[in-house]
């Protein structure tokens, strides 16, 4: 709004500006990877906010302040394009009336009222209180025997682990719950065991113990599973949301922290129904968290304890390792190959070390086979009970598998092969693609002499310690593989959906209701958690199961009840909780017939099924997504070469031109419509509500003060470039 008269000079009242995209909810600051690139590429889009404060530097700068966002790349080329943006395409029109959630508005209130430092401690101590609560209730093969069920396992296991020697353990009866987990579980299991039989000899007493369900052994094994999760998977969830959304105010990341900590899934898998899978996810979190901040031996040691503690961290490990073998393109013959050697002696030492008491001359190498075959299962057969992944759901609607291929599973075996390899294909050549394409773009030869430098004394130990431009696909890229082994692999248990539910609630807990990412993380983790309903009814724990789930969902402001009619991911919503409703009600008041007594499961594996292959190909597109955004899926080997010519070409024009024409900061503007590049040393700033103002007093009435000031640094930059 202009004020002016012909003595008066006008004062100019600047409008409230839009936030810029950075700064928005949607932007979901993920990394610490320094400054955008010179180059950005043609069809890069620039805000004023950019022009004004970025530095010339080249990608990936060493300075580790600064964080990369994957929303605010893709909307860079949105509005490049001219596509609509986020405000009409990632936003629920009716954004102002949804419930941000009950998180949200505690965390508000304690940074209000000067109590932020008690969040993340009240949030640890009511979680703990909760998970304990959980406990009370039932758990796997309570009073079923003669083989009970998960809970008798992971005693047995304490059992024979301190009383047999270890050539023995996976040798041992293995028709009653014989140990089949890799060798971290047997020496956790052997510690607990140790702890266990000095307080009470009789719960850990060998074969005479079978069985045990004493509450003092109950209070025992639900102890073990919340000490283990407060030292393993708490701590990795607390690092996560201070590395990853570290460059986002101290309210998001605790309200990430809390989203991630009420999770009701590993809840009641692990607090419930009885196992130790918080340990398993959290050692692949914490080796995220490594990859994050450049640790990358650090992170191949945790992962490889991770696969160490249960083998069904082996979902996630075709990104770790694509992950880290396209940093090693990515850093170049000289680093790239050192670091690949290093990480190679690394995870193959990791390996000896957790297998060196089943290896001679500890162990026959028999041994060694015995626990591989315990491991890896191929004898039991494609899938068990009814679980909602493809082999279940055609063999349900399409064909008979294990009727068909009867005497010939080693064809189903190798076909559950291909179609999983098909599945996490997209993902992995996403991340090696994305390498080496980010290589080909290095924004300057300084740059690349920085990178293919040989390692000083100094950094010795990792020749660069910075993830790498494709950081912000990671988490993306695990959901990926971790869903297409959970529909399309070998022998998979309901309680594997925690595997891909893990990388889906780290994208939910940043973002807000109303974005596409919430709402497919929202809508994912509430049917993962309703796709195990028959395993956690079998276990009597349906009252948790419903209150759980409410619990969680008001928490993070996700009405499941609310007609979403907007976005496809919205109708699908409203119609598969209106599923969901109708089946628990129909379980409710009637009995399965007797000839159909699956009748149930089956129908929940109808309804659950469709929606992990949805998210499974969301997961895919919005990989190449920020692979676009990026641009790691852009120009070719040539181009790329063309394009750095031209950039060293325009950079020695521009130091040439100021050197002739001694520019003022104010007059050595750069030009913004040459091949994208960012030369913004020395930009002025420009006032978005002085450029605005000038436009209403001129008489040209309002304009976007954003396109104005970009139109008038532009006109300032091509004015200078005729004159010089």
């Amino acid at each position: 709004m202009i004020c002016s008269s012909e003595t008066e000079p006008a004062q100019i009242v600047s409008p409230v500006p839009r936030r810029h995209l950075l700064q928005t909810s949607e932007s979901l600051h993920w990394l610490r990877l320094g400054e955008l690139s010179d180059y950005d590429g043609p069809a890069r889009g620039i805000s004023p906010a950019s022009v004004a404060s970025s530095s010339a530097s080249a990608f990936p700068s060493s300075s580790a302040s600064k964080r990369l966002s994957f929303s605010a790349l893709l909307e860079h080329e949105r509005i490049a394009r001219g596509i609509r943006t986020s405000a009409s395409l990632r936003r629920d029109p009716s954004d102002n009336r949804i419930d941000q959630g009950a998180v949200r508005r505690w965390v508000r209130w304690m940074h209000k009222h000067n109590l932020k430092a008690w969040v993340v401690p009240s949030a640890i101590a009511v979680s703990t209180w909760v998970k304990w609560s959980i406990g009370l209730g039932g758990y796997s093969g309570h009073a079923t025997p003669p083989m009970f069920g998960d809970y008798e396992a992971q005693r047995h296991w304490m059992e024979l682990t301190i009383h047999l020697p270890i050539q023995q353990w996976y040798t041992y009866d293995p028709r009653y719950w014989g140990l089949d987990y890799p060798p971290l579980t047997a020496y956790v299991s052997w510690i607990c065991g140790q702890v266990g039989s000095w307080i009470d000899p009789s719960w850990f007493a060998l074969e005479a113990s079978r069985g045990t369900e004493t509450p003092g052994n109950k209070l025992f094994m639900r102890a073990t599973v919340l000490v283990l999760d407060a030292l393993v998977f708490v701590p990795a969830l607390y690092a996560f949301t201070r590395i990853w959304h570290g460059t986002r105010s101290s309210r998001t990341q605790h309200a990430a922290l809390i989203t991630l900590l009420f999770h009701p899934a590993l809840l009641l898998i692990d607090f419930g129904h009885f196992q130790y899978n918080s340990v398993m996810l959290g050692l692949t979190l914490l080796a995220m968290d490594a990859f994050a901040v450049g640790l990358d031996f650090v992170g191949a040691v945790l992962f490889v304890l991770s696969l160490g503690f249960k083998q069904m961290a082996l979902y996630y490990s075709p990104v770790v390792g694509a992950y880290l073998l396209g940093k090693c393109i990515y850093l170049g013959p000289n680093n790239g190959a050192r670091l690949f050697i290093r990480l190679a002696l690394v995870t193959v030492l990791s390996f000896i070390i957790l297998f060196a008491p089943l290896l001679p001359p500890f162990a026959p190498i028999s041994a060694l086979g015995a626990s591989i075959s315990r491991i890896f299962p191929f004898a039991r057969g494609l899938f068990e009970d009814k679980v909602a992944n493809f082999w279940c759901f055609t063999n349900v609607t399409v064909l008979k598998w294990k009727r068909v291929f009867n005497g010939r599973e080693v064809l189903l075996v190798r076909a559950s092969a291909a179609l999983t390899a098909l599945g996490f294909l997209p993902a992995v050549v996403g991340l090696l693609w994305g390498s080496y394409k980010m290589r080909l773009r290095s924004p300057s030869p300084l740059a690349r002499e920085q990178i293919d430098a040989p390692a000083t004394p100094i950094t010795h130990s990792i020749p660069f310690p910075v993830p790498t431009p494709t950081l912000p696909l990671l988490p993306y890229a695990l959901l990926t593989t971790s869903m297409s082994f959970f529909l399309f692999s070998f022998q998979v248990h309901e309680k594997t959906i925690l595997l891909p539910l893990l990388p889906l609630a780290l994208l939910l807990s940043g973002a807000t209701p109303g974005e596409e990412v919430f709402a497919w993380g929202a809508l994912g983790n509430v049917v993962g958690v309703f796709s195990m309903w028959p395993l956690l009814k079998k276990d009597g724990l349906g009252v948790q199961y419903l209150a759980m789930v409410l619990l969680w969902c008001r928490l993070i402001g996700y009405n499941p009840f609310a007609m979403r009619l907007h976005s496809f991911v919205g109708l699908l919503s409203a119609a598969v909780h209106i599923s969901m409703g109708l089946l628990h009600l129909l379980e409710l008041v009637m009995a399965p017939p007797a000839r159909y007594p699956d009748l149930f499961p089956v129908l929940n594996v109808l309804v659950s099924t469709p929606v992990f292959g949805l998210v499974w190909l969301w997961s895919i597109r919005r990989g190449i997504e920020v692979s676009w955004a990026m641009g790691g899926l852009i120009g070719s080997r040539a181009d790329a070469k063309d394009k750095r010519k031209e950039e060293e070409k325009e950079q020695r024009k521009e130091r040439e031109r100021e050197k002739a024409n001694s520019l003022s900061t104010v007059d050595s503007v750069p030009s913004l419509s040459g091949s994208g590049i960012r030369k913004d040393a020395g930009t002025r700033a420009q006032s978005l509500g002085f450029a605005s103002g000038q436009d209403v007093l001129r008489g040209r009435g309002y304009r976007d003060p954003r396109r104005r000031a970009l139109e008038r640094l532009s006109t300032r930059a091509g004015n200078g470039e005729e004159g010089g």
